[in-house]
Protein backbone atom coordinates (compact mmCIF):
# COMPACT_ATOMS: atom_id res chain seq x y z
CA UNK A 1 0.00 0.00 0.00
CA UNK A 2 1.17 3.57 -0.74
CA UNK A 3 1.34 6.54 1.32
CA UNK A 4 3.20 8.28 -1.03
CA UNK A 5 0.79 9.68 -4.28
CA UNK A 6 2.28 8.30 -7.32
CA UNK A 7 -0.55 10.01 -9.64
CA UNK A 8 0.56 12.21 -12.87
CA UNK A 9 -0.53 14.36 -14.49
CA UNK A 10 -0.10 14.15 -18.14
CA UNK A 11 -1.97 17.13 -20.63
CA UNK A 12 -3.66 16.28 -23.80
CA UNK A 13 -5.50 18.40 -26.34
CA UNK A 14 -9.03 18.24 -24.96
CA UNK A 15 -7.59 18.19 -21.10
CA UNK A 16 -5.90 16.12 -19.05
CA UNK A 17 -5.14 12.56 -18.13
CA UNK A 18 -4.50 11.80 -14.23
CA UNK A 19 -2.55 8.11 -14.62
CA UNK A 20 -1.81 6.09 -11.25
CA UNK A 21 0.24 2.73 -11.75
CA UNK A 22 0.56 -0.10 -9.46
CA UNK A 23 2.36 -3.53 -9.68
CA UNK A 24 0.85 -6.48 -8.22
CA UNK A 25 2.76 -10.32 -7.92
CA UNK A 26 -0.09 -11.90 -9.15
CA UNK A 27 -1.11 -13.27 -13.14
CA UNK A 28 -3.03 -11.16 -15.06
CA UNK A 29 -5.93 -13.04 -14.83
CA UNK A 30 -6.27 -12.88 -11.49
CA UNK A 31 -6.28 -8.74 -11.21
CA UNK A 32 -8.71 -8.86 -14.12
CA UNK A 33 -10.83 -10.83 -11.98
CA UNK A 34 -10.14 -8.53 -8.53
CA UNK A 35 -11.45 -5.55 -11.34
CA UNK A 36 -14.59 -6.72 -13.16
CA UNK A 37 -15.97 -9.38 -10.81
CA UNK A 38 -18.57 -8.28 -8.66
CA UNK A 39 -18.18 -9.99 -5.75
CA UNK A 40 -14.25 -8.93 -5.31
CA UNK A 41 -14.84 -5.47 -6.38
CA UNK A 42 -17.32 -5.09 -3.76
CA UNK A 43 -14.04 -5.76 -1.54
CA UNK A 44 -12.46 -2.38 -3.01
CA UNK A 45 -15.05 -0.15 -4.66
CA UNK A 46 -18.30 -1.35 -4.88
CA UNK A 47 -20.50 -4.43 -6.40
CA UNK A 48 -22.34 -3.78 -9.70
CA UNK A 49 -24.94 -5.34 -11.13
CA UNK A 50 -26.22 -5.63 -15.22
CA UNK A 51 -25.02 -7.30 -17.94
CA UNK A 52 -21.17 -6.24 -18.57
CA UNK A 53 -20.01 -5.77 -22.34
CA UNK A 54 -19.35 -2.71 -24.66
CA UNK A 55 -21.99 -0.02 -25.27
CA UNK A 56 -23.74 -1.55 -22.15
CA UNK A 57 -24.87 0.29 -18.89
CA UNK A 58 -24.39 -1.28 -15.56
CA UNK A 59 -25.09 -0.24 -12.14
CA UNK A 60 -22.29 0.27 -9.43
CA UNK A 61 -22.51 0.79 -5.26
CA UNK A 62 -19.98 2.99 -4.12
CA UNK A 63 -19.70 0.75 -1.23
CA UNK A 64 -17.18 3.33 0.23
CA UNK A 65 -18.90 6.66 0.23
CA UNK A 66 -21.09 8.26 2.41
CA UNK A 67 -24.88 6.75 1.55
CA UNK A 68 -23.20 3.89 -0.63
CA UNK A 69 -25.38 5.40 -3.47
CA UNK A 70 -25.77 3.74 -6.96
CA UNK A 71 -24.15 5.57 -10.05
CA UNK A 72 -24.95 4.31 -13.42
CA UNK A 73 -22.06 3.51 -15.98
CA UNK A 74 -21.37 3.14 -19.45
CA UNK A 75 -18.73 0.19 -20.56
CA UNK A 76 -17.03 1.51 -23.09
CA UNK A 77 -14.68 -1.17 -24.11
CA UNK A 78 -14.06 -4.72 -22.69
CA UNK A 79 -11.20 -6.78 -23.10
CA UNK A 80 -10.04 -9.40 -21.20
CA UNK A 81 -7.51 -9.31 -19.32
CA UNK A 82 -6.06 -6.46 -20.34
CA UNK A 83 -8.18 -3.23 -20.96
CA UNK A 84 -11.23 -1.70 -19.37
CA UNK A 85 -12.85 1.60 -20.20
CA UNK A 86 -16.01 2.97 -18.03
CA UNK A 87 -17.96 6.51 -18.21
CA UNK A 88 -20.32 8.23 -15.90
CA UNK A 89 -21.90 11.07 -15.86
CA UNK A 90 -22.87 13.15 -12.62
CA UNK A 91 -23.95 16.43 -11.36
CA UNK A 92 -20.22 17.43 -10.91
CA UNK A 93 -18.71 16.50 -14.21
CA UNK A 94 -17.97 13.12 -16.39
CA UNK A 95 -16.38 10.34 -15.56
CA UNK A 96 -13.80 8.84 -18.53
CA UNK A 97 -11.76 5.94 -16.62
CA UNK A 98 -9.90 3.64 -18.22
CA UNK A 99 -7.84 0.45 -17.16
CA UNK A 100 -4.98 -1.05 -19.09
CA UNK A 101 -3.14 -4.75 -17.90
CA UNK A 102 -0.08 -6.22 -18.68
CA UNK A 103 1.67 -9.03 -16.74
CA UNK A 104 5.24 -10.16 -17.44
CA UNK A 105 7.12 -13.04 -15.58
CA UNK A 106 4.13 -12.96 -13.15
CA UNK A 107 3.82 -9.77 -12.85
CA UNK A 108 0.92 -7.49 -13.62
CA UNK A 109 1.26 -3.70 -13.93
CA UNK A 110 -2.18 -2.05 -13.67
CA UNK A 111 -2.44 1.37 -15.08
CA UNK A 112 -5.58 3.60 -14.27
CA UNK A 113 -6.02 6.69 -16.18
CA UNK A 114 -9.05 9.07 -15.80
CA UNK A 115 -9.53 10.95 -18.50
CA UNK A 116 -10.41 14.57 -17.62
CA UNK A 117 -11.73 17.09 -20.29
CA UNK A 118 -11.62 20.79 -19.91
CA UNK A 119 -10.40 22.94 -16.98
CA UNK A 120 -13.28 22.39 -14.73
CA UNK A 121 -12.36 18.74 -14.68
CA UNK A 122 -8.93 19.29 -14.63
CA UNK A 123 -9.90 21.57 -11.22
CA UNK A 124 -11.37 18.38 -9.66
CA UNK A 125 -7.77 16.54 -9.55
CA UNK A 126 -7.29 17.66 -5.90
CA UNK A 127 -10.55 15.85 -4.89
CA UNK A 128 -10.23 12.79 -7.04
CA UNK A 129 -6.56 12.50 -6.78
CA UNK A 130 -6.31 11.55 -3.53
CA UNK A 131 -9.58 9.83 -3.91
CA UNK A 132 -8.58 7.18 -6.63
CA UNK A 133 -5.07 6.80 -4.87
CA UNK A 134 -7.00 5.84 -2.01
CA UNK A 135 -9.29 3.30 -4.35
CA UNK A 136 -6.38 1.64 -5.63
CA UNK A 137 -4.54 1.17 -2.25
CA UNK A 138 -7.86 -0.26 -1.03
CA UNK A 139 -7.54 -2.75 -4.00
CA UNK A 140 -4.23 -3.80 -3.31
CA UNK A 141 -5.28 -4.45 0.63
CA UNK A 142 -8.53 -6.58 -1.05
CA UNK A 143 -6.13 -8.47 -2.92
CA UNK A 144 -3.80 -9.48 -0.16
CA UNK A 145 -6.37 -9.40 2.83
CA UNK A 146 -4.74 -6.19 4.58
CA UNK A 147 -6.20 -3.57 6.25
CA UNK A 148 -8.11 -1.23 4.62
CA UNK A 149 -6.35 2.28 4.18
CA UNK A 150 -8.04 5.24 6.18
CA UNK A 151 -9.28 7.60 3.28
CA UNK A 152 -9.16 10.66 5.73
CA UNK A 153 -4.98 10.17 5.78
CA UNK A 154 -5.10 9.57 2.39
CA UNK A 155 -7.30 12.60 0.93
CA UNK A 156 -5.23 15.37 3.93
CA UNK A 157 -1.42 13.74 3.05
CA UNK A 158 -1.65 13.88 -0.44
CA UNK A 159 -4.22 16.83 -1.28
CA UNK A 160 -1.46 19.30 -1.23
CA UNK A 161 0.72 17.11 -4.34
CA UNK A 162 -2.65 17.14 -6.98
CA UNK A 163 -3.15 20.57 -5.64
CA UNK A 164 0.91 20.92 -7.26
CA UNK A 165 -0.26 19.23 -9.85
CA UNK A 166 -2.44 21.46 -11.28
CA UNK A 167 -0.83 24.41 -10.89
CA UNK A 168 2.06 23.18 -13.39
Amino acid sequence: MTTTPLGRLLRTDIGADLILTRTYRAPIEDVWASLTEPDRTARWYGTWKGEAGPDRMISVQMAFEEGQPWTDMRVGACEPPHRLQISAVDDESSWHLEVRLTESSGTTELHFTHHLTGANEIALITEVGPAWEYYLDNFSAARTGSPQPDFDDHYHSMKTYYEALTAE
